[in-house]
């Protein structure tokens, strides 16, 4: 119902590049040109935007260069089950670093890393302390002090490419998606704690799969295997 609250909002229903989707390993296409990832200690927030749990970088934080273009490293955030699927099977957590550069042709780029529970992830057990600390305090923001991205344990060098869009509203596409493929853990406490201290009524907060639209999807895979 997004696209009929509000009128720039009409992307998410009409749009045809919409996210998430679900990566069917038989319509990937294997490509072999690695993104190239630079990120850097900086100071950061964390934020409560009342449906997610949001951290923040506040000045350099490095970038990720994709087809010769930089796209510097603004926030991260996390949904729960995960958006995206893998051949169907939704996961039990997803994380979103989001990137941007205002002067290039598409100018978001989110890198989605996937969880399934298991061991805690110990970039979010660093965070812990400031997310318990504003459970139900809509827009309440936390210095985190300093937090290096690379800490982020992103995965394998494989990841899934495609076209598509925010996944919430206004729905903006254009968006350069990338999936890790590469699934992390993270403990059933720590996806409670995130979806407890957003003030809202919902137990998830991860959009359904939107339409493929005959999109192309990409599978980076450098040693040849997929």
């Amino acid at each position: 119902m997004w696209g009929k609250l509000k009128k720039e909002w009409e992307a998410c229903n009409n749009g045809e590049m919409q996210s998430p989707i679900d990566m069917s390993h038989e319509r990937v296409r294997i490509i072999q040109k690695p993104d190239k990832r630079h990120y850097k200690l900086c100071n950061a927030t964390v934020k409560n935007r009342g449906h997610d749990i949001s951290l923040q970088w506040h000045g350099d934080a490095g970038s990720v260069l994709i087809n010769g273009t930089n796209y510097p490293l603004q926030q991260a955030h996390w949904h729960s089950p995960s958006e995206h699927t893998v051949n169907g099977r939704r996961y039990d957590m997803e994380m979103h670093m989001v990137h941007l550069n205002e002067n290039a042709t598409n100018k978001i780029v989110v890198i989605g890393v996937l969880y399934k529970i298991g061991k805690p992830d110990r970039f979010l057990s660093k965070l812990i302390r400031n997310i318990s600390s504003m459970i139900d305090k809509k827009d309440e923001v936390k210095n985190a002090g300093m937090i290096d991205p690379r800490e982020i344990k992103i995965g394998s060098r494989k990841y899934y490419r495609y076209m598509g869009s925010l996944t919430v509203p206004p729905c903006t596409e254009g968006v350069i998606w990338t999936i890790k493929k590469k699934v992390r853990t993270v403990s059933r406490a720590q996806v409670k704690m995130l979806r407890e201290a957003v003030h809202d009524y919902a137990e998830r907060n991860g959009r359904p799969l939107q339409p493929k639209n005959k999109r192309q999807i990409y599978l980076m895979a450098p040693d040849d295997t997929a």
